[in-house]
């Protein structure tokens, strides 16, 4: 079945989320492909970039003609953060008159802290998806199905014990990811931060590897891709995590959670201890690895989206 199965993933890529389940699904033998919009600049990658420009009447054309060449050769399309191909009074109806299943994949930002009624729209597509049990609290009934990391192509860097331990924290959004708190602590403490922003991926990597200890965010709850590529390399990641959605991960995948907690106010604290233990950096960074390896890796990820592509044909 997954030999002839052809699923087209649109409309963005964020964090790379979408390309990375794109390239999973074609190593499993899927046909499979990813059309945006528009490029990002972070996130460049796609198969098809509609290039969509002007005003609405415009835009709304482009997208028309993108559906009608892409429909005839789609049995499942992939919608991800909240977004269609055509606009939704057009997208759903469309889709059921055609018989093309499709699954809505919610990745975070796009449905935190919104009221039940405005997700409501959500429940015509086949299926939904969220990132974790923490995001699952906004859409009680979807699919859990973690971020995914091609992690055998990640060499681990664990963090080094011969030099001052070097901190770093990469906020997309300084307000939302509790930059300043993680300023204070290392200036408190004394740290070395390194503070990434406005890299695209690569580069922003590249940094990663040089890190030993990795501070994530401290507002959200949970952690994102900068965390889990982070894990990969073996560092240490310190976030605010849901103590609800850490158990729930630990009882649906059989791991614990390896991310240390912290709250702004505790950060120092936090910080203190590992920097001032080698040993225990190296312990969790090590557990971060398998953890990843357990949890996020691409190919155990492409596994569930098949099974649940299959669910619904």
């Amino acid at each position: 079945m997954s030999a002839q199965l052809r699923v087209t993933h649109c409309p963005v890529n964020t964090a790379g989320i979408p390309w990375a389940n794109v390239q999973a699904l074609r190593a499993k033998g899927v046909d499979a492909r990813l059309v945006v919009f528009n490029r990002y600049r972070l996130h460049p990658e796609a198969d098809l970039d509609l290039e969509r420009h002007g005003g609405l009447l415009r835009q709304q054309a482009t997208q028309l003609r993108a559906f009608a060449r892409l429909a005839p050769g789609t049995d499942v399309f992939h919608f991800y953060f909240g977004l269609t191909l055509l606009p939704k009074k057009l997208q759903f109806p469309l889709l059921r008159l055609l018989r093309k299943p499709c699954v809505m994949h919610f990745l975070g930002s796009d449905i935190r802290g919104r009221p039940p009624e405005e997700l409501a729209w959500a429940r015509q597509a086949g299926a939904v998806i969220v990132g974790s049990y923490d995001a699952i609290r906004w859409v009680p009934n979807a699919y859990v199905v973690p971020p995914g990391i091609d992690v055998a192509a990640v060499d681990p860097r664990p963090p080094r014990v011969d030099r001052r331990p070097v901190v770093l924290h990469a906020p997309s959004s300084r307000s939302r990811k509790g930059t300043a708190e993680v300023i204070a602590a290392c200036e408190q403490l004394g740290l070395e931060l390194d503070l990434v922003e406005g890299l695209d991926h690569r580069e922003a990597f590249e940094r990663y590897r040089n890190a030993d200890l990795v501070v994530d965010q401290l507002n959200a709850g949970w952690y994102g891709m900068f965390a889990i590529e982070a894990m990969a390399l073996g560092k240490p990641v310190v976030a605010f995590l849901h103590e609800q959605a850490a158990q729930r991960t630990k009882d649906a995948f059989g791991v614990d959670v390896p991310i240390v907690h912290a709250t702004k106010q505790s950060l120092p604290d936090v910080l203190r201890r590992l920097t001032s233990s080698p040993d225990d950096m190296w312990r969790i960074g090590a557990e971060s690895r398998a953890y990843v390896e357990q949890v996020h890796d691409l190919s155990r990820i492409a596994d569930r989206l098949i099974d649940l592509y299959a669910a619904l044909r």
